[in-house]
């Protein structure tokens, strides 16, 4: 057991970057911003889109499982819109005031001799807006969301598209020979997402640990070779390397990672993230 400790030990200190998910991440399901975000996406799909209010839990429930997204699946089956209407839609109408200032979480992450980067699927103006209202705003390096990954959506692919595919239909009555079809975006717990973004943002997944509330994105980290937590639960799952049931405990479960902070005079910072639409803290 002593042997195993020094072991865990010798090999966190070889991490250079602690990768974060920012929604139910860096604050608590209870805010009911997620809640409210899936109102949204509901009123998205009906008002825009024009999909029957009576298929819409369905259809949302497959889609987000199928694509780890609902934005994602909607453009898989067939659906055209703006990138930047859809995200100002969803995300415009929450309510960011549930969101308060979390100076102890400012301290932790303030406290850390480490780089410290958001992976989110979210636009960066929601990002913005998250870390603004948690005052959290200048504790990271750099931030990867939708758009570090994903080009302007044109005006062909804003058009209505004549087939949608019924994924409905598919996983009720499955047919041989026919897939689903794939989304024309990126965007977690996609394994190729996820290494583009490590790549962009020059992390290396093997001296990385990647905090995430979601179990299939934390199974993808764990895939692409980061080290990984699972927050909002004490329970760990497969690929799960740890649980935490906050990320305040960060420190509870990591403590080494402050005890090093007077020998990080060579953390390898590797500077901002290369893309005019990330933010950069």
């Amino acid at each position: 057991m002593e042997y195993e400790d020094r072991h865990r030990r010798a090999q966190r200190r070889k991490l250079d970057c602690l990768l974060f998910d920012l929604d139910d991440t860096l604050y608590p399901l209870s805010s009911g911003i997620a809640t409210e975000c899936l109102r949204n996406i509901g009123d998205y799909m009906a008002e825009k889109l024009g999909i029957e209010q009576t298929k819409i839990p369905d259809l949302s429930n497959l889609l987000y499982k199928s694509y780890g997204t609902t934005m994602a699946g909607l453009l898989a089956i067939g659906y055209r819109f703006d990138y930047d209407d859809y995200h100002s839609f969803v995300h415009g109408r929450l309510p960011y005031e549930n969101l308060k200032p979390d100076p102890v979480l400012r301290h932790l992450l303030q406290s850390l001799p480490i780089r410290k980067v958001i992976f989110t699927n979210g636009d960066k103006v929601h990002a913005a807006k998250v870390l603004e209202r948690l005052g959290l705003e200048d504790c990271f390096q750099g931030i990867i969301c939708f758009e570090t990954l994903n080009p302007p959506s044109s005006s062909s692919e804003q058009e209505s598209a004549a087939d949608i595919f019924d994924i409905v239909d598919h996983f009720s009555h499955p047919r041989t020979g026919v897939e689903l079809p794939e989304t024309p975006i990126l965007c977690k717990p996609s394994a190729n997402a996820m290494e583009r973004a490590l790549r962009i943002a020059h992390i290396d997944p093997q001296r990385t640990i990647f905090f995430d509330d979601s179990v299939r994105n934390i199974q993808s980290g764990k895939r692409i070779g980061l080290h990984t937590v699972l927050v909002g639960t004490s329970q760990i799952i497969k690929g799960a390397d740890h649980a935490l049931e906050s990320i305040h405990n960060i420190k509870e479960a990591f403590p080494e990672l402050w005890e090093e902070g007077d020998k990080t005079e060579d953390v390898h910072h590797p500077g901002k993230i290369a893309l005019e639409t990330s933010v950069i803290a």
